[in-house]
């Protein structure tokens, strides 16, 4: 049993994997999926879009600068045109003023508060593909406590009825 298993393996040796090293990988690889069936499909113009606007929420005013830095030096690096990366100057606040026990101690409260902060970035004149590309990035990379909003604005053909006037 353990001959013929031998036999079977140096075989299959000579065989189909000379041929992988005489003719490459590649061109086997090629020639076994290659389709004889032609495609019919069309390519879909790519979507344009005016203008991207991306906010950034968090809790840390430092983080979001830095990550305002890095969106922008990722733009920067594929050609995209920065339009804005600019913070508000105030931070959304939220104050809750509860009492320190469930039930009495009326006058014994403790105050919780949460400061929210914002980045606003705008990217202009971009490609569909760049855009879902460029936007995957920044969002893979995206720290932390930090949640992020996309916005974008999109540019289309005017429709048939409104382009063409009425005869």
């Amino acid at each position: 049993m353990l001959v013929s298993t031998i036999e079977f393996v140096s075989g299959l040796r000579s065989s189909a994997f000379q041929n992988i090293q005489e003719n490459g990988l590649r061109t086997m690889l090629c020639s076994t999926f290659s389709s004889s069936v032609p495609s019919t499909e069309t390519a879909k113009p790519d979507k344009l879009y005016k203008k991207i606007e991306v906010e950034v929420r968090g809790n840390d005013p430092a983080v979001l600068k830095s990550y305002g830095i890095f969106t922008t030096t990722a733009a920067n690096h594929l050609g995209i045109t920065v339009s804005g990366n600019y913070a508000p100057y105030k931070a959304v606040h939220q104050r809750w003023t509860l009492l320190k026990s469930k039930h009495v101690h009326k006058k014994h409260r403790v105050q919780y508060e949460i400061r929210t902060y914002y980045r606003f970035l705008e990217f202009l004149k971009l490609t569909g593909s760049t855009a879902d590309t460029f936007l995957e990035y920044i969002q893979r990379n995206l720290p932390e406590g930090v949640a992020m909003k996309v916005t974008k604005i999109e540019i289309q053909r005017l429709p048939e009825a409104v382009s063409t006037p009425p005869s």
